[in-house]
């Protein structure tokens, strides 16, 4: 895989302040994507691996609706878009805005007006916008997956109103792209109706067979159209997860679903969806073009990814020792910063529930480590729903690195750190992608973290000084120095709570009284 090429930086031209980072402490970041079907404005908090928005607006424009029948930006669209982006403009001085990155994608590229209209818009604006090729929309989609995907191995298929981009990733790097002119947008302008239509879907298809990938991989969707099938088939089955990122199925549920859809009229589709009206009449052509690509490239899974071109312009200005951070543990941190009453504390309660999870694969321990983290983000909730809350910051937060089983994982881990039995609503239904065995393990983490937990108070400097280790005979919790202070009734309640988790009798060792307070 070819290492990602850097790009030039565009920015509004006046009234972004310069000195906005410098007062934060971090750089607050704008892209403005100018794409064939929507506008949008996205501000990222900081410069971070684990993207946290802090502003996001879309505009359907519809500026490539007439691309295949004119060869021209829709005059209406156009219109559109200039409203918008005068808008998206003020904003971003408005904002205190470090970076601002404009990208305009298929439309205006092919448009016969495309210059022109971004001459205008920087006229009117001061909304500096570089054109994209379409090797480039293929390489800032892929790099936007690994965003949030830093292990995606497969093909990424990024759908706009006018093309879809094709490029493979896989360890971190991003190969080379291709556009195709399958865009809903374009697909729906063609003279010749179905027929016509598939016809272009299958021909461009195969022009690009060897990059597809032998079959039984995976792909990676990306784009509003493929993510409006997810939700919908979400819906229908009852997910119990309501997060499209990561959200997998075998290609086969997609493709039926695909093929289903792509005979629907919009009218129909208004029954079930929740999208905008704008978004459902492009969707049948969207299914359209899926089925096509399943088709040819024969995948085993279908992956959705939230993230896309504006998270790829993002990662763009990282450097690289923030592209090397892992994303949970990056968005775990941040709100714990946040959110937490000790920060670091997260750390500290790591380091004391490593010695009941020896075992543990890498994989497992990073999911441990960013619970740990997370332990005390709902500590300001009602008490008596403290449990539902802290599951609710993992079941909806904005998380990357993590699939929907790993995150129903640290959200009934945490869900026990409040409560000693940590089922019932809303934990139930996403405990079904759990196997037992994953469950008791989660068990035994959160009720270790409530031990820590109130050990301690989660102040910092506490834990430290304690130490948890099993053995055939016991559960043994050690207190030195300042913390032998710390035994008391509640400790030998949570103690006895974990001890009952891993089967072992608990004990209580003070060692500076070199005597056991209770064997």
């Amino acid at each position: 895989m070819s290492e990602p090429r850097r790009q030039s930086r565009s920015s509004v031209r006046s009234g972004v302040p310069s000195v906005g980072g410098a007062k934060r402490g971090h750089a607050r970041v704008g892209v403005v994507d100018v794409g064939s079907n929507s506008v949008r404005l996205v501000v990222y908090e900081a410069l971070s691996r684990s993207p946290a928005y802090f502003f996001n607006e879309k505009v359907l424009c519809g500026l490539g609706a007439d691309l295949a029948s004119t060869g021209r930006l829709s005059v209406e669209g156009r219109a559109r878009a200039l409203l918008a982006l005068r808008r998206f403009a003020a904003l971003a001085r408005s904002m205190d805005i470090d970076v601002l990155d404009g990208v305009a994608t298929a439309a205006v590229r092919e448009a016969s007006d495309g210059q022109e209209f971004v001459e205008e818009v920087e006229r009117e604006t001061g909304l500096r916008l570089r054109v994209a090729t379409g090797e480039d929309e293929a390489r800032l989609a892929s790099q936007g997956v690994l965003m949030g995907w830093p292990d995606a191995d497969g093909l990424v298929a990024d759908l706009g109103g006018a093309s879809l981009e094709l490029s493979r990733v896989g360890l971190g790097q991003v190969g080379r792209g291709v556009t195709l002119p399958l865009g809903p947008l374009r697909l729906m302008g063609l003279e010749g109706g179905a027929s016509a239509q598939d016809a272009l879907i299958d021909a461009s298809l195969a022009s690009v067979r060897g990059m597809l990938g032998a079959p039984g991989g995976r792909i990676y969707l990306v784009g509003g159209s493929w993510r409006a099938l997810a939700k919908l088939h979400m819906t229908r089955i009852g997910y119990p997860i309501q997060v499209l990122h990561e959200f997998e199925l075998p290609a086969e549920e997609m493709l039926a679903l695909a093929e289903e859809v792509a005979a629907m009229t919009p009218e129909a589709l208004l029954k079930e969806m929740t999208s905008s009206r704008d978004r459902i009449a492009v969707t049948p052509m969207g299914a359209r073009v899926l089925a096509g690509l399943i088709r040819a490239a024969q995948p085993a899974r279908v992956a959705v990814s939230a993230f896309g071109l504006r998270e790829g312009v993002l990662y763009e200005h990282l450097p690289e020792a923030l592209r090397q951070q892992d994303p949970l543990l990056s968005a775990a941190r941040h709100m714990e910063r946040r959110l937490s009453r000790f920060p670091g504390f997260g750390a500290e309660l790591a380091a004391f529930v490593w010695p009941l999870f020896p075992n543990a694969s890498l994989a497992r321990r990073r999911l441990i480590e960013a619970a740990c983290v997370l332990n005390d983000v709902a500590w300001n909730a009602h008490p008596d729903y403290r449990d539902q809350a802290v599951f609710e910051s993992v079941y909806r937060a904005n998380l990357s690195g993590i699939g929907h089983a790993e995150r129903a994982w640290i959200g009934a881990a945490l869900r026990y750190r409040y409560k000693s039995g940590g089922g019932g609503r809303p934990a139930a239904p996403a405990l079904a992608l759990l196997s037992e065995s994953e469950q008791a393990e989660a068990r035994l983490l959160g009720r270790t973290i409530r031990l820590g937990a109130m050990l301690s108070g989660s102040a910092p400097g506490v834990l430290p000084q304690c130490s948890l280790s099993v053995d055939a005979d016991a559960l043994t919790l050690r207190l030195r120095g300042g913390a032998a202070a710390l035994a008391g009734e509640m400790v030998q309640k949570r103690l006895t709570s974990v001890a009952d988790t891993v089967g072992r009798p608990p004990r209580l060792v003070i060692e500076d009284a070199a005597a056991e307070a209770i064997g």
